[in-house]
């Protein structure tokens, strides 16, 4: 059974990477607009910062889940795929609200994405659990 974090923590890395890419947009978009907190009404403030929240709401439990089944000797191969696959499906939802403020296929099919994601790696743990 694996005792660290190796695979978890690459994927994990590669989305704070992203994170703060989403972070520093918020930064130049708030001295573009003179705005120190909140929006000021300005749509690519609150486009920037919903694109931020959202991958705020999503990431935590995504990894919390991943290392749960890296810790409790998930597939290392299955730990890559969906690795790979909540990392494509975060670029695919962030290109998607950046283009539209509406739905668009990249911003569906990250979401989507990102909830098989969390499908997969709640009944892989589940099974993990029972045995």
């Amino acid at each position: 059974m694996l005792t660290h974090l190796t695979i978890t923590g690459l994927y994990a890395s590669i989305l704070a990477l992203f994170l703060i890419a989403l972070a520093v947009n918020i930064i130049k978009l708030r001295f573009k607009f003179q705005v120190g907190l909140g929006d000021g009404g300005e749509q690519p403030l609150i486009k920037a910062i919903r694109i931020h929240g959202n991958f705020t709401e999503y990431m935590p439990l995504a990894l919390i889940l991943l290392a749960s089944y890296e810790l409790n000797g998930g597939d290392e191969l299955y730990l890559h795929i969906i690795g790979l696959s909540l990392v494509a499906g975060r670029v695919l939802h962030m290109l998607g609200l950046t283009t539209t403020v509406g739905a668009s296929l990249p911003r569906q099919i990250g979401i989507l994405a990102t909830f098989i994601v969390l499908f997969a790696l709640a009944v892989l743990n589940i099974l993990k659990f029972i045995g």
